[in-house]
């Protein structure tokens, strides 16, 4: 029970990476507030971590909308008086076609949820953690913020930028006592790559990788969580089998 007393707020907590983490964090003790745009799934989610004894809640959060992020938090530090981790996992983007090929407004629409409703979570997020002491913010962002391939742009320059964010801000915020690192999964089996990673079967272009299920990623998540005031901050882990 590594987080026993601790506040854990998790975006895109309905499905898929976010859903395992969300309940992995409740089975080692943590409070669990689940965020993300689709109520049905995030009360899904809260239910089943309560059907386990832990407490959690469901919020309906657009992260896109800044209004939204911060009407989230401040209602989540209402319910459970205090908030000690953020987990940034709001995310994902269809739009794999050449610039100039592409829809201009589903380009912007990628940047907007994984690179600027990241920047909302974290900035939101900032007041409550200092209040508590101190916490850990995680970024989960990907190898394709690392390196470049053509056809995604939108999804690779998004993700440079919350790498690049998680550097910053771990600068900025080290002092109060709050990490801010990125985890990078490498590929996983969800609904956002149905029909182009299957579980468990080698990566189509990359023949290091396999496939992976959102609860392989939980344990990285919960390490993350763990670490304290003097573990690290401004890094990136990743469960990729090939250099970032």
């Amino acid at each position: 029970m590594q987080l026993q007393k601790k506040v854990a707020v998790i975006t895109g907590g309905g499905r898929g990476i976010g859903r395992a983490i969300a309940l992995a964090f409740a089975e080692q003790g943590a409070s669990v507030a689940v965020a993300a745009r689709t109520s049905e799934q995030i009360e899904s989610v809260a239910a089943e971590i309560r059907q386990t004894g832990q407490p959690a809640s469901a919020h309906c959060c657009d992260v896109t909308d800044r209004a939204s992020v911060e009407q989230t938090f401040a209602t989540v530090a209402q319910e459970f008086q205090h908030i000690d981790i953020v987990v940034c996992n709001a995310g994902g983007g269809r739009e794999r076609t050449y610039v100039g090929q592409d829809d201009p407004d589903a380009w912007q629409a990628v940047v907007e949820q994984n690179l600027l409703g990241t920047y909302h979570v974290c900035r939101a997020a900032l007041p409550y953690l200092r209040e508590a002491g101190g916490g850990a913010v995680i970024n989960v962002g990907s190898g394709m913020g690392h390196q470049a391939r053509p056809g995604n742009s939108s999804y690779h320059a998004a993700k440079a930028g919350v790498w690049m964010l998680t550097r910053c801000l771990a600068m900025e915020v080290w002092e109060d006592g709050i990490a801010v690192n990125e985890l990078v999964p490498g590929p996983v089996a969800t609904e956002l790559t149905s029909g182009l990673l299957e579980l468990g079967a080698p990566h189509p272009k990359i023949p290091s990788e396999w496939t992976k299920a959102p609860q392989d990623v939980a344990p990285l998540a919960v390490f993350l969580a763990t670490q304290g005031r003097q573990g690290p901050t401004g890094q990136s882990f990743s469960l990729a089998r090939r250099p970032l």
